[in-house]
Order: structure tokens, then sequence, then C-alpha cells
């Protein structure tokens, strides 16, 4: 005796992204006024948080007001990347919030911090240093000719790539965001993301600290008919270790003051600077 076994296999229609193409575009405009409210206190914070308005009001329009506030605050969080390249961050900003949970909202300030130093150095090389210099040689052969020609020429070639890139690297980091977080729900990689972009994060802001923060002094001590210089001394046992004091002491201030005035604490920073070096502590 057999018998048929039937089986019904029934495919699970796939979510509909809520976050339309209308919105990705309404992107792509809010990022050509990006530099307009850039800032020495957090760069492109504010420019990138107008970009990613449209994405919030679809996504958090039927959600209570203390939802709305967690979610404009996540994107005033500190930033500051290349512009072109920084659209593909965007991008896969928009997939995130979409397909994650409340719970998993740590993940999209991970990404962003930790993807945007390396996308401003791709940026920065490829389009101001290699594009822009390629147009504006091609525009200065023209103009150099008398040919008003030349500007024209160079406006149009840098301002093509500049406007595809960032509407193409908009669309294109949203889509394969949201691919990746679709295919990969049951393998935690959100969390295994939010980690490897936290290290990146790290390494990149300890990179710039050593790089970037200058402080130093011209002190010595007299030891007899020896004179130490405590610079050299410092270096000897630890690099940059007023460096490493004068970041660690501001971090706590800053988080003291839970990041108000922050203005007058760079203010104040200048002032103590010039009085320091006057008085020969700090060079």
């Amino acid at each position: 005796m057999t018998q048929d076994i039937k089986t019904e296999v029934t495919e699970v229609a796939p979510v509909e992204n809520k976050i339309t193409k209308k919105d990705l575009n309404q992107i792509f405009w809010n990022i050509q006024t990006m530099s307009f409210p850039f800032n020495y206190e957090k760069l492109q914070t504010i420019g990138f948080a107008h970009c990613m308005v449209p994405v919030l009001n679809r996504l958090y329009k039927d959600a209570d007001k203390e939802t709305r506030i967690k979610a404009m605050q996540r994107h005033l969080e500190f930033y500051n990347s290349q512009v072109n390249s920084g659209a593909l961050i965007m991008g896969i900003t928009a997939a995130l919030e979409e397909k994650t949970s409340e719970e998993e909202k740590d993940a999209v300030v991970a990404v962003k911090t930790g993807l945007m130093g390396p996308f401003a150095g791709l940026g920065d090389s490829l389009l101001k240093f290699t594009w822009l210099p390629i147009c504006g040689s091609i525009g200065a052969s023209f103009a150099l000719q008398g040919n008003i020609l030349g500007p024209i020429i160079m406006f149009i070639m840098f301002n093509f790539v500049n406007l595809f890139t960032k509407y193409y690297f908009i669309h294109y980091g949203y889509s394969k965001g949201v691919d990746l977080i679709e295919q990969s729900k049951n393998s935690n990689i959100i969390q295994r993301i939010s980690n490897l972009a936290n290290v990146v994060g790290v390494m990149v802001l300890g990179s710039l600290i050593a790089t970037t923060v200058k402080v130093a002094t011209p002190m010595t001590i007299e030891v007899g008919e020896q004179t130490i210089k405590v610079q050299e001394m410092f270096d000897k046992v630890m690099p940059n270790f007023l460096v490493l004091l004068f970041t660690i002491g501001l971090f706590f201030l800053l988080r003291k003051l839970n990041g108000k005035y922050s203005v007058t604490v760079i203010i104040s920073l200048m002032v103590l600077g010039v009085i320091l070096s006057t008085a020969g502590i700090l060079k």
C-alpha cells in the first residue's frame, strides 16, 4: 500500500520597503546643501541630520514624540566624511533605520561612525585629489588660450561626476543595505556589523588624535651640568603622552558637562594655550 504524501510549499512574500524612491531622491537634494551648516563643533553633523529627515518622517510618522526625538538625536551624533562617498553611508544608514528594531538602533550610529573615516579617505583621493585636478587641468588649458569654454568645461565635467556619484551611491547603499539585512536576519548580522564598526571607529578616532592633536612642552630640568628636556623624556617613555592626558582630560570634562558649552570649552582652550605658551610651559 502506497500513500502519496503531498507537501505544500508556501513562499513568503518579501516585506515591502517603507522608504520610497522619492524619499531617497529627497536625500539627494538635501545633500547639495550639506556643507551650509558646517561648524567646528560638530562639523557635518547638522547637514547629515537634515539629509535623514525624509527617512525619519517616513519611518516615524505614526510614532510618539519621544521615539521621534530619539531618532533625530541618533543623527545629531558627531559626523564628518567626504560628501560623495558619504552618500553611500546615508543609503546604508537609511536601510538600517528601516530594517532594525528599536533595540538594535545602536548599530545605526556605530556603522555610520565606523564608515565615515575610511570612506572620507576614499572620496577625497578619488574625487578631490584625482578627478578635480583632471577637470581643472583640462579647463585651464582652454582658459590659457583665451577660450571661455575653459571654466565651463571644468564645471560640467566635475559636476557630472559629482552629482552622479551622490545620486547613485544613495540608492545603491540603500538597496544593498536592505538586501544584506533581509538575507541575514538569522545570522545576527546586525550585532556583528555593529561590533566591527565600533572597532573601526575606535581605531580611526585613535589615529586621528595621535596625528592631529599637538601638545608638547619646551620645559627642561637641570641635573648638575646636564640638561634634560622633558618632552624628549616623555617621547622615550611614551610617545604622545601629553596628547593622551589632554584628550582624556577633555573627554571627562565634556562628559561632565553633558556635551554642553562646547564652544566655550574651545575658546577657553585657545586662551589657555596662548597663556601656557607665553609662560613657556607648552609650545
